[in-house]
């Protein structure tokens, strides 16, 4: 397995790769419509100077795990940090280790990137996310999050 970020020039068919699997992801959250919006986000996501980044998980050739974070400023951090919007692994290949190289490979990015953090947000109830989460280093933050939609 290889862990990579999606490079700016990526081809068509490698976004539709990824897209193909993210749809899983998007369809687990009840956006069963969402393969336009993310095929765009992805092409945002390659633009020249995006903040956004994508890293995917290849196993022998196939794309089975996605992470897409962007990079934002933090006041209380005194720097850029990694706002990991989503990590998704195919769900015929869980319980494998892909999520946590895709993690390790990610915080490796991050602090030689000069990064100060990641912050990202799970469900509550979802026990295996969050040991996983914990078994790395990363803690709880206690907070209520909120979203406005145009």
């Amino acid at each position: 397995m290889i862990v990579y970020e999606v490079p700016k020039d990526a081809s068509e068919e490698m976004i539709t790769n990824v897209a193909d699997l993210l749809m899983g992801q998007m369809e687990s959250i009840g956006l069963d419509n969402a393969y336009e919006l993310l095929v765009n986000s992805i092409h945002l996501t390659l633009e020249e100077g995006s903040n956004a980044h994508l890293f995917v998980a290849d196993v022998d050739g196939a794309i089975l795990g996605a992470a897409f974070m962007n990079i934002s400023i933090s006041l209380d951090k005194g720097g850029k940090y990694i706002w990991l919007n989503d990590l998704f692994v195919d769900k015929n290949h869980r319980n494998r280790g892909i999520a946590k190289k895709m993690l390790l490979k990610i915080i490796y990015w991050a602090e030689n990137n000069e990064l100060k953090g990641i912050e990202l947000e799970t469900g509550i109830n979802n026990e295996a996310t969050k040991a996983l989460y914990n078994s790395l280093g990363f803690y709880d933050v206690v907070s209520k999050r909120y979203g406005f939609r145009f």
